[in-house]
């Protein structure tokens, strides 16, 4: 996993104690509001976006550019790049 610091977001979805699957449908709606080269901050304690916003990224085209862990929620980096 990719961790990072200091990526600064155009947007940000705070999902945290939502239950699975609104991290992939809150993703899926918000990065359709963004400009391509925005940059997009989800905000979830669910253990499986480890795995699935990643995956999601490569599947769309869109760039993952990492996450950060505060140990009570993880926050994900993604740019938009396809429309």
């Amino acid at each position: 996993m990719k961790f990072v610091d200091n990526v600064k977001a155009d947007v940000t979805t705070d999902i945290v104690y939502m239950m699975c699957p609104m991290h992939l449908l809150k993703l899926e709606e918000q990065i359709q509001e963004l400009e391509i080269g925005q940059i997009l901050e989800i905000m979830t304690d669910y253990d499986g976006a480890l795995e699935d916003i990643p995956a999601w990224c490569e599947k769309t085209g869109n760039e993952f550019l990492g996450m950060t862990d505060s140990g009570d929620f993880f926050k994900f980096y993604i740019k938009k790049m396809a429309r």
